[in-house]
């Protein structure tokens, strides 16, 4: 799982050679979202000016190649005024297939009460809302010579997942449903420690009647980085099989990585075509082509 692109390769990238990737692995659809560092510089004009641009150009590929690509819009979080214009013109204009959002933003991760009018919104809808992983400011440069996305990643993936129960808006947002990139990080990992623990503190222990493992379970994950029989083992006991969904982290990995690695997992055939297609589909009807 290690093979990445050079440099020039995403300098280089264009939707023509998008599909020509696609189609040498069978994808039928990409689902378009931003990565970092998104839209977002604490600048309100230039992140809704950014959040337009980049939702208008992904959306333009949906009809340019109609069937090839989805949509998860970016908003420009933490601004709510802007991050509310920009869900209703994505959603009801766009036509997008969901919200991407970032596992935190400054200091704040998604539970903050600010962000609540936004979620608020996006559970009326009863959006698909996608997150992706960033490095949170408390530990830039806290490993010199480590690469964030080695550690910072997974481990801030965790961070949102945790913020996002404990904090009780999973139980108010119930309509949203929520996915994570690359196996929801270190969860799966620190889960038992976890619930050791939530059960001794009795205001955190209140905000998950049915437990921690329940909740985690309504939760979506995909794929990508992460088809390894470790990760995938794991993930496979926390969550229910139609919870997880193809992910490849393209164009910085090939699609081939994750999908010949995932075609080595000891997986019935049903259980392979339910993450390689099915249940997306059931996700987001809207992608069937």
């Amino acid at each position: 799982m290690s093979q990445t692109v050079n440099r020039q390769t995403i300098i280089e990238w264009t939707p023509e050679k998008a599909i020509e990737e696609m189609d040498r692995d069978g994808i039928a659809t990409a689902v378009s979202s931003i990565s970092v560092p998104g839209v977002w510089f604490d600048d309100v004009d230039l992140g809704r000016r950014l959040a337009r641009e980049w939702n208008e150009y992904a959306a333009s590929l949906m009809h340019k190649f109609p069937g090839r690509f989805g949509l998860f819009a970016t908003i420009p979080l933490p601004d709510t005024e802007g991050s509310l214009q920009e869900v209703a013109y994505a959603l009801d204009v766009l036509k997008a297939d969901g919200i991407a959002l970032f596992t935190s933003y400054g200091s704040k991760y998604p539970g903050d009460t600010s962000f609540l009018p936004v979620f608020e919104e996006l559970n009326r809808r009863k959006t698909v809302v996608y997150f992706h992983p960033t490095t949170p400011v408390c530990c830039r440069g806290l490993t010199p010579g480590v690469p964030p996305p080695l550690i910072e990643y997974p481990t801030d993936t965790t961070r949102a997942i945790m913020h996002i129960i404990l904090s009780g808006l999973a139980v108010r947002v119930p309509d949203i449903r929520f996915v994570f990139a690359h196996a929801g990080g270190t969860m799966t990992a620190a889960v038992g420690r976890f619930n050791s623990l939530i059960p001794h503190t009795e205001k955190l222990a209140q905000r998950l009647p049915h437990g921690l493992n329940y909740q985690l379970a309504k939760f979506y994950y995909d794929t990508a980085n992460s088809a390894v029989p470790i990760t995938m083992d794991a993930l496979m006991t926390l969550v229910p099989i139609s919870h997880i969904l193809l992910g490849t982290d393209s164009p910085f990995v090939p699609v081939s990585v994750t999908v010949d690695a995932l075609e080595k997992l000891p997986l019935s055939k049903e259980d392979l075509r339910a993450i390689e297609r099915d249940n997306a589909l059931a996700l987001i009807p809207q992608l069937r082509v």
